[in-house]
């Protein structure tokens, strides 16, 4: 296991960026600084192993830089947005460019190390190649369409595995049964959310010990957690 981590802190207040780097190196780890998303970019990125990113930044934005990070780049380095933007379709954005957690502001300190630890922790327990995501013993190809638990293959519905991939897509977060019934249910017409709780029971059975990490909760939906 690797003994101390490389943050990339990219946020144009020096101030906020000072705080942030004593904290954190408090912690132990080590911490570099670009106050642009321009001066980001010409960091040697592959040798962070988490960024920290700003979202509304003068010059680049926040989702501007991740989508370079990703997309030209070709980087997975763990992306975490800290914004004041709090709207629904502002963290949908966020996820939908690559990033992999969303800490709105203000924030509290601890609240950012426990984020990191969090999800520095979540990369050691898997591996993602192209569509392929793994978590531990499970394996999920996003291409083929197939679960397998310890190399056997899970036979799951179209639904079910529709549903946990839109979960594990997005672990760690509450995704809401409408947007469920919606991303899974898109060429039905008639059909409630109870469908959504049905399907979850059933998958929670056939993936066993994994079905654990599917947590619902009253208003918020269901995540995958790990």
């Amino acid at each position: 296991m690797k003994e101390k981590y490389n943050i990339l802190i990219v946020d144009d207040e020096k101030d906020l960026c000072e705080i942030l780097q004593f904290n954190l190196m408090s912690e132990g780890f080590d911490i570099d600084v670009a106050h642009s998303g321009e001066e980001a970019l010409k960091k040697p990125l592959s040798g962070f192993d988490l960024i920290l990113l700003d979202v509304m930044m003068s010059g680049a934005s926040g989702y501007r830089v991740a989508d370079k990070i990703r997309r030209e780049l070709q980087l997975n380095t763990p992306i975490i947005f800290l914004t004041a933007k709090t709207g629904e379709n502002d963290m949908l954005t966020g996820f939908n460019v690559g990033g992999d957690d969303y800490i709105s502001k203000p924030f509290s300190i601890k609240e950012v190390v426990a984020r990191i630890k969090a999800v520095l922790k979540r990369g050691r327990n898997e591996s993602v190649q192209t569509n392929l995501i793994r978590i531990d013993d499970l394996s999920i190809d996003l291409e083929r369409k197939t679960l397998k638990i310890y190399d056997e293959p899970i036979n799951l519905t179209r639904k079910e595995f529709e549903i946990l991939a839109l979960l594990i897509a997005n672990r760690g977060k509450y995704i809401e049964r409408e947007e469920i019934l919606n991303r899974a249910w898109s060429d039905d017409v008639i059909v409630t959310e109870r469908n959504v709780d049905v399907n979850i029971a059933r998958l929670r059975k056939k993936i066993g010990e994994y079905g654990d990490m599917i947590k619902g909760k009253s208003g918020y939906g269901y995540s995958f957690e790990i």
